[in-house]
């Protein structure tokens, strides 16, 4: 008799540091599982399925409780949204994933992917084995930023801004450590010797620190490093203080573009760490955690 094959899918659901798996329903966080009551789950799971969208307390209650169930359903509805919501770490003053809509039901607001897995079934050569397939980005029409509270953008477009940043700084580096003699020059018109030489040796450091940075920074974005949010949380402190002083450097180039100029190149450059931040958080959710 010929060894038959059956084919399964599975769908996984990840929002968050949150991951849903449908046909072993299960919760978990992190890796861990969570423990999750059948109704509080099956409410997730219709959140999930129409993320973005509102689902009605009459959808709740068609898809929980059958026509012929008699039960308080407004109580037992609250009950299974707030056991959700504290099993997610949610509130509903301040939600970051379940939003209430008043007087008509509850909208799922944070980003969601969804993904695929093939396997096989035991009779097959390999079993157990699982293909994924490719991963769907799903951002609904309004869907709000889970702690910013603004529209979720493409996430190729902020990885693209947060990698022209990096390009950026790396080319203000390499700039001054391939001009250290005419930065020494500007300096020396309005420091005395040893603060020019100060300088330019400050320079020389943070240039040379800065550039092993981008570089992974911008790596990072680049092959879409799904921990980078957390990182950069991690080493942000370093990158404020490294930006904020090459914030300064546009006064290098008084002479050259007038004070005018240096001011509001200088002022723009003070911000760019905070927008870094923020496009970060965007792109990588779980950041914000």
């Amino acid at each position: 008799m010929p060894n038959s094959q059956v084919n399964r899918s599975v769908k996984i659901a990840r929002f968050g540091v949150f991951e849903l798996n449908l046909d072993a329903s299960e919760l978990r966080k992190n890796g861990a599982k969570l423990r999750l009551q059948e109704q509080p789950f099956q409410v997730l799971v219709l959140l999930l399925e129409r993320a973005g969208d509102v689902v009605t307390r009459e959808d709740l209650r068609r898809k929980l409780w059958p026509s012929n169930t008699f039960v308080d359903f407004d109580h037992s509805l609250n009950t299974a949204v707030n056991k959700l919501r504290e099993t997610l770490g949610d509130s509903a003053s301040s939600p970051r994933y379940i939003e209430t809509v008043a007087r008509r039901g509850y909208r799922f607001i944070a980003p969601v992917q969804t993904s695929v897995k093939t396997g096989a079934g035991p009779n097959s050569e390999m079993p157990g084995s699982e293909t994924p397939s490719s991963e769907i980005v799903k951002a609904p029409p309004n869907a709000l930023h889970p702690e910013l509270a603004v529209p979720i953008p493409r996430r190729g477009l902020t990885r693209g801004l947060f990698a022209l940043i990096q390009v950026m700084y790396l080319i203000f580096y390499l700039a001054a450590l391939f001009h250290l003699h005419p930065v020494l020059a500007i300096a020396d018109s309005f420091l005395p010797g040893w603060k020019a030489t100060a300088l330019v040796v400050a320079v020389t450091v943070t240039a040379a620190c800065g550039i092993p940075l981008r570089c992974y920074l911008l790596s990072a974005v680049g092959f879409d490093y799904q921990r980078l949010g957390e990182k950069f949380l991690q080493i942000f402190p370093v990158v404020l203080v490294l930006d904020e002083l090459w914030a300064i450097a546009p006064f290098l180039l008084l002479q050259k573009i007038g004070l005018g100029a240096a001011i509001a190149a200088s002022a723009a450059l003070l911000y760019v760490p905070f927008s870094e931040r923020t496009l970060v958080r965007m792109a990588y959710v779980s950041a914000s955690r």
